[in-house]
């Protein structure tokens, strides 16, 4: 068996865990978290890692606002979505909470603006 170490981001504790995978890197068991979602997390990060994209995009004036996705993303898709953030350029009249790409790069997440101008 191999063994992964990673840092769980889900809440602020970072534990510190283990994960023992099979020769398939199949996670068979899990150590050092403190909590339940720390375990989910260990086995999802080693099968199928997901991130939350934010980031900056452009309005046609040429002012920068902040994004982010409405959920996480596959993180090998996470280029995909920038590719399309950098292209953007909002209108002028969006604000806060607006959606400025539905189905971002086709996937089940879209791109809302989070911030101010």
């Amino acid at each position: 068996m191999k063994e992964r170490k990673l840092t769980c981001i889900i809440c602020p504790r970072g534990c510190s865990l283990t994960v023992m995978l099979d020769e398939n890197d199949d996670p068979r068991e899990v150590s050092g978290n403190l909590c339940p979602r720390g375990r989910d997390y260990a086995i999802t990060e080693c099968t199928h890692p997901m991130r939350t994209v934010t980031s900056t995009a452009r309005y046609e004036d040429g002012g920068i606002i902040p994004v982010k996705t409405t959920r996480p993303i596959p993180k090998d898709r996470v280029f995909d979505v920038m590719r399309e953030i950098n292209n953007l350029r909002i209108p002028n009249n969006k604000r806060i909470g607006d959606i400025i790409i539905e189905r971002v790069a086709g996937l089940d997440a879209d791109i809302i603006i989070t911030g101010l101008k």
